[in-house]
């Protein structure tokens, strides 16, 4: 390969590093970049975590209080049956007929559940209603015939005193419950934002690694090329030092025979100049 096909090689091989360096730059600035928003989204995410964990911990801390009084108020049930129990008895020794009071109130509770927790349709939940009054209507009636009594007054003002209280504790209850609620709504939309970043942080991650991968191919292809750049020039600078060293031995040829020549003038006793006996002296004739 001639010299200047060598330099014309060198050129563009020097060309192609300039153009892998400022690839590989840019692909390590832009990893650099999609590593810092990586970072960011997990450290955002580590921070929502942090904060769905304290609303969750408040969330169960108003449950567990629900939970409580919802105890308290199955243990008022209780207290009320077990009374219910004791007024039927009464009412079995006073009222000879009729269904036991706390039958008719188990049966008002069980449909106000299913009026409250049903799909019905319309005429279905107008006849449920109709049956929850005509089942209040004869409870009441029953009982304000047999209140007459002084032992069944005070059962059913007890009761009475205990049905307030469960309706005091269900209040405190239902706002605990809605409390909890509203804890547990907001946490769901705090793990709904870690679930957002977390996607966002993955995808800058594989952003990161593809392009740390591209850099690090540039960065091979830079060392290659620099290899290959070194021995070019020695190739290059060899070939230069031949092509000097034959310029040189041409010229030293050529004032061999320009002394010869002039040697034989001065042997022939022609005229000869300063300077030809100064290239005499160079060629070592005289």
């Amino acid at each position: 390969m001639t010299l200047d096909k060598l330099e014309e090689r060198k050129e563009q091989l020097e060309k192609e590093l300039q153009e892998y360096i400022e690839k590989r730059d840019q692909l390590n600035k832009a990893a650099k970049e999609f590593k810092s928003k990586r970072d960011q989204l997990n450290q955002e995410v580590k921070e929502l975590i942090a904060k769905a964990k304290e609303l969750k911990a408040k969330r169960d801390e108003f449950n567990a209080k629900a939970r409580e009084l919802k105890n308290q108020k199955n243990g008022l049930y209780k207290e009320i049956d077990a009374l219910y129990k004791e007024l039927d008895k009464l009412r079995k020794s006073i009222d000879k007929g009729g269904r036991p009071l706390g039958e008719i109130e188990k049966e008002i509770r069980r449909l106000e559940f299913k009026q409250q927790t049903s799909v019905l349709t319309i005429e279905k939940e107008r006849i449920l209603v109709e049956r929850i009054a005509r089942l209040r209507r004869e409870l009441e009636e029953r009982k304000q015939q047999l209140e007459k009594h002084e032992e069944f007054k005070k059962l059913i003002a007890r009761i009475r005193e205990l049905k307030a209280k469960v309706r005091e504790i269900h209040q405190e209850m239902m706002k605990f419950v809605e409390e909890a609620d509203k804890y547990h709504e907001e946490m769901v939309k705090v793990f709904d934002e870690v679930d957002q970043k977390r996607k966002l942080a993955d995808e800058m991650h594989e952003k990161f690694l593809e392009s740390k991968r591209e850099a690090d191919r540039c960065h091979a292809e830079i060392l290659r090329i620099r290899r290959d750049l070194r021995d070019l020039d020695k190739v290059i600078k060899a070939l230069k030092a031949r092509m000097a060293k034959s310029k040189e031995e041409r010229e030293k040829e050529e004032l061999i025979r320009k002394a010869k020549e002039i040697y034989e003038m001065f042997k022939r006793g022609e005229k000869i100049e300063t300077e030809d006996l100064l290239l005499l002296q160079r060629a070592g004739l005289i």
